[in-house]
């Protein structure tokens, strides 16, 4: 990607359908994506396990949005290997100052264990990454996003690829075009992340369970 991109470049590249990775994270240059075959989270497939709700409902875990974004990020980058470098930081700081970038995080106590960032976009998520520094700790994350993207107007979350761990979540595939076709009616629609409440342990499981 010979021009430097923006935040605003950014948004138009996941309204038609692409985003920027890096080959690693001491690579400073981006690179546009468009996998043939995307992958999704749909909302009302969610599957919530026995274990998972458990560990939802003993957890102890506390629920924050936006309120460590960065942190966030680091954590997803903080692995041997990952496609998050030092331009898509800033990218990600500026689209979080716009309103388009937000984390959902898992807290015990004051240790951030878990959490998912990403970038929204009319009724779309782009869910750019996760961690877990604690078991399932992802998976409440998750648990908990989902939840939100349904009580707030949105209607797809875009995972970019499909992993084994979201499959096991309900996670699917679809072709390229059904992609475009799904992100043209999430886009003229209008939500907000931030809108609702943090809900409790017990009203996110009986909505969740109710459709997984």
């Amino acid at each position: 990607m010979a021009q430097e991109l923006t935040a605003g470049m950014l948004l138009s590249g996941y309204a038609r359908g692409i985003f920027p990775m890096a080959q690693s994270r001491d690579d400073p240059e981006l690179f546009w994506f468009e996998p043939r075959a995307r992958g999704i989270l749909p909302l009302d497939g969610f599957h919530v396990s026995r274990s998972l709700a458990r560990t939802i409902r003993r957890g102890g875990f506390e629920i924050r949005i936006g309120t460590a974004f960065r942190a966030v990020v680091e954590a997803c980058a903080a692995r041997k290997e990952t496609w998050i470098n030092g331009p898509l930081f800033t990218l990600y700081d500026a689209l979080f100052a716009m309103g388009h970038a937000h984390s959902l995080e898992v807290w015990r106590g004051e240790a951030l264990v878990g959490g998912v960032f990403g970038v929204t976009l009319g009724g779309a998520f782009f869910g750019e990454s996760m961690f877990s520094r604690v078991p399932d700790a992802s998976k409440v994350a998750l648990t908990y996003t989902v939840d939100r993207l349904r009580q707030s107007g949105f209607v797809l979350f875009d995972t970019q690829y499909l992993t084994s761990h979201l499959a096991s979540l309900g996670g699917i595939e679809i072709p390229r075009l059904e992609y475009r076709r799904r992100l043209a009616a999430a886009l003229s629609l209008s939500a907000d992340f931030t809108a609702a409440p943090v809900p409790d342990a017990q009203s996110v499981l009986q909505r969740m369970t109710q459709t997984s």
